[in-house]
């Protein structure tokens, strides 16, 4: 349980609450350090599932479908730390800055979250204390050891989308999203793009920035450190075979782009293109 810094409103997180992450392989071997920030769909039982029926909380509003367990193999596959956040975008999402108009989301496409509305500063700054920034914190903190030890980091963020969102039907199997610095976004978008079988979205079905990402662009670009965000589409990951086709695929893109990244990042600052605007109305649905 995390002590409250709103303390007439109590603790939001009970002590039979999950952990607000878990961390696997943190002593992993390779320079590989993955993100899913939307990994579960737990809700604080004092949030009383936010008063939404179970197709809500079971469907891509409440979590990225297939995302947990894609990173658990690509983890594996790589021997890779791995850290998934535990907790429903629908609470506090772990990738949008505070303050974003989605941060606290009162409408997931078509589905309204009337208990995120006319939410208190201390309400909202009990799920960012207790759900956002130990999350954040841990992840600053693994990148920080790493480099104290003088040890390489790529930091590769994962995230599945919906194939239909907002009745638009999406081509892209996988999407390769960067915002300023494209180093390891391009090398994987080229790589990815040798199989004539993919559609491969260089910054679709959405593209990275500013106002609508934090981890790529708080503990990748603002540390310099090379960085990708990886969206697969959710219908290819929900099937063992599938799953392990793309934990297969997507190793074997990295494997094969990370020396160049690395050795660039040793010797030079990262080259820098313009940010991306933010596509606010369909980003990591």
């Amino acid at each position: 349980m995390v002590e409250s810094a709103s303390p007439g409103l109590g603790t939001l997180l009970a002590d039979d609450d999950p952990e607000v992450f878990q961390l696997l392989r943190p002593q992993g071997s390779s320079a590989c350090l993955i993100t899913c920030d939307h990994a579960g769909r737990a809700i604080p039982r004092r949030l009383d599932r936010l008063s939404l029926a179970d197709s809500a909380l079971g469907g891509h509003w409440a979590w990225d479908l297939g995302v947990a367990e894609l990173g658990r193999r690509l983890s594996a596959r790589l021997d890779a730390a791995l850290f998934l956040q535990n907790y429903s975008r629908l609470v506090i999402d772990a990738n949008r800055p505070l303050g974003a108009f989605d941060s606290i989301p009162v409408l997931s496409e078509r589905t309204r979250i009337p208990a995120n509305e006319r939410l208190s500063a201390e309400q909202i700054r009990q799920r960012v204390d207790e759900v956002f920034l130990p999350y954040h914190r841990r992840l600053a903190a693994e990148l920080d050891q790493r480099a104290a030890r003088g040890r390489p980091s790529v930091l590769v963020a994962l995230h599945s989308f919906t194939p239909v969102f907002l009745d638009e039907r999406r081509p892209w199997q996988v999407g390769v999203l960067y915002n300023r610095d494209a180093r390891l976004g391009r090398l994987m978008h080229s790589h990815l793009s040798r199989d004539p079988a993919l559609v491969v979205g260089e910054n679709e079905p959405y593209a990275a920035s500013d106002a609508s990402d934090y981890t790529i662009v708080v503990h990748g670009e603002e540390r310099g450190i090379p960085h990708v965000e990886l969206e697969v589409r959710q219908d290819l990951l929900s099937h063992d075979a599938g799953l392990g086709v793309w934990a297969e695929r997507l190793a074997g893109a990295l494997e094969a782009c990370l020396p160049a990244v690395i050795s660039s990042a040793a010797e030079s600052p990262p080259p820098l293109v313009p940010p991306h605007p933010a596509d606010l109305g369909a980003c990591c649905a």
